[in-house]
């Protein structure tokens, strides 16, 4: 096999690398923008339910937590899209790249705690069984395994020292 053959990589500019990771970000995060904005459209419809009024009080607070975690996650998730908006032309894209994933993160991690907290909310509703943390838990468990244990996993098991 050629040396050329044998490479591993790209051949870009540190421009068309931020381009590129750009565009695969932008995709990513319309994937989690859609889902955070139906959930959290979803729990603001909620308070003016007539079941509302008879919640108890723990389960208003674990609301009242659930909408702002959601619009948290909104507001992380959005942010990229503001940010590339208000430094288009400024020649930063490579941090801005940086600054988005990081907001990206932020977000996925607020996403996490929304469904999380909305989850319990309904189960805590819909039953009174003492399993409702157990199943949320293993929920959760799931979630991780799937958004942050698979990636990582694969990142460790693919990604050779001189790939970093």
């Amino acid at each position: 096999m050629t040396q050329a053959a044998q490479r591993r990589g790209r051949d870009e500019t540190e421009e068309e690398r931020a381009d590129r990771m750009w565009g695969e970000l932008i995709q990513e995060v319309r994937v989690a923008q859609t889902g955070v904005q139906i959930l959290f459209g979803f729990l603001l419809t909620v308070v003016f339910q007539p079941k509302f009024a008879r919640l108890s009080d723990t389960d208003q607070l674990i609301y009242i937590v659930t909408v702002v975690l959601g619009a948290c996650a909104t507001g992380a998730l959005i942010g990229p899209v503001s940010l590339h908006r208000v430094v288009a032309g400024r020649r930063v894209k490579p941090r801005a790249v940086r600054l988005a994933a990081r907001m990206t993160n932020v977000g996925l991690v607020l996403l996490l705690a929304t469904m999380t907290s909305s989850l319990l909310l309904i189960l805590r509703v819909a039953t009174n069984d003492g399993y409702v943390p157990w199943l949320v838990a293993a929920v959760v468990a799931w979630y991780l395994v799937c958004w942050y244990g698979l990636p990582l996993w694969a990142r460790r098991r693919h990604t050779s020292p001189r790939d970093e």
